[in-house]
């Protein structure tokens, strides 16, 4: 792996770099501002508190006499987050992938992000990290890291199931080893859709686009859906004045010419038909009812109400994870939950009488489908030459 870090990570790496040391995850805490451990802490808290809400729990029930069937729910062993690290550290993301993990129970939490060409892993990540108790931690980027987590080498052992965003490659790779390990979602790049009336003001809509504009990527989306002619006007305006006092202008340029729209809708019902036909990864409803809105929302990776919600609490501070479905996969797919972190076990267990009372129906399906042998494993309980 040394020669892909040198390749695309501009960084020398030997064997016995690539895990970042006990010494190097105590002290990054001495290199983190006070307020941001403080704002990492609340998040992580929130985000807790939301996963524990979801907690699935063991259950049985006894359907017919003598049959009593349920499900256990038993912590994955090992797995790993993804965690970006280049121009925009996704300090946040550990709190939202490895903070349910911890949550659920899962007791080997591993993170992978790419070091800069000093070696050295963002403080911020690193302290995150640590306060999420994650068990190891190593400085590799890009698809070959999601390659080591699936496979496994000499000094990273192979996980579970592996979770968080990524580059193009990052998300290829993942594809690559889906089936060889566990995949949270595919994800590409971020977008948000607004849905606004008039009683919206232009200067938090515009805000709210140009969040997700800045991501990096130049592929992003931003959408408003309208009712108020009034507001599409203005919000062009606002995007324009606001865009040349960001300071990820670069970003921000690529997506305002190619992945902004603003459209026009006949009533808040139509505005609703459209966002579920685009499902978003983030929709923001900034109406005079919200709520009313979102009772006719049934595609969107998470719902943002009112104004005084901006899709940035989400991302952060909220609780629900930020880790959603993009590119209109939330007609399908759902965001990152505790429960993703859990095996479903199903139990199953009859006594006598009821397997008796069911043997007919399970010896014709086992003549139906042609195998005797399945029948045989029924029929033979009942045979008295057995006892």
């Amino acid at each position: 792996m040394g020669r892909f870090a040198r390749r695309f990570d501009q960084v020398e790496l030997s064997p016995a770099e690539f895990r970042v040391s006990e010494g190097e995850l105590e002290g990054a805490a001495g290199g983190v501002a006070r307020r941001t451990r403080a704002a990492i802490d609340l998040a992580l808290a929130n985000i807790t508190a939301f996963a524990r809400k979801r907690l699935p729990q063991d259950w049985t029930f006894s359907p017919r006499p003598g049959v009593v069937l349920g499900e256990r729910f038993v912590p994955l062993s090992r797995i790993a987050a993804y965690i970006p690290g280049g121009a925009a550290p996704l300090v946040s993301t550990v709190l939202h992938t490895l903070g349910l993990a911890r949550a659920a129970g899962v007791p080997e939490l591993v993170l992978a992000t790419p070091p800069g060409p000093d070696k050295q892993v963002n403080p911020a990540i690193l302290y995150a990290a640590q306060t999420v108790g994650v068990t190891e931690v190593y400085r590799l980027g890009g698809a070959y890291a999601i390659g080591a987590l699936a496979y496994g080498t000499a000094t990273v052992p192979k996980v579970e199931k592996i979770v968080g965003p990524g580059n193009a490659y990052v998300t290829a790779a993942k594809r690559q080893v889906y089936g060889h390990v566990a995949l949270d979602l595919v994800a590409g790049p971020s977008e948000v859709l607004i849905i606004a009336d008039d009683s919206a003001r232009a200067e938090f809509v515009a805000a709210d686009m140009l969040a997700q504009a800045e991501h990096g990527s130049g592929a992003e989306q931003a959408v408003l859906v309208t009712t108020s002619d009034r507001l599409l006007e203005e919000t062009a305006k606002e995007l324009e004045r606001q865009a040349a006092a960001g300071e990820r202008q670069d970003c921000i340029r690529m997506v305002l010419g190619r992945g902004v729209f603003l459209i026009r809708a006949a009533d808040l019902e139509q505005a609703a038909a459209i966002a579920n036909d685009y499902a978003p990864e983030h929709l923001e409803i900034m109406t005079a009812d919200p709520q009313a809105v979102a009772a006719g929302i049934s595609c969107a990776g998470a719902v943002f109400l009112g104004e005084w919600t901006p899709e940035p609490v989400g991302d952060y501070v909220a609780g629900p994870s930020h880790v959603l479905p993009t590119g209109g996969a939330a007609r399908c797919f759902s965001g990152l939950t505790i429960e993703q972190f859990f095996r479903r076990i199903s139990q199953v267990q009859y006594d006598r009488e009821a397997l008796a009372r069911e043997a007919d129906a399970l010896a014709e399906f086992a003549k139906v489908e042609e195998l005797d042998a399945h029948g045989r494993a029924v029929s033979i309980r009942f045979n008295d030459s057995y006892g």
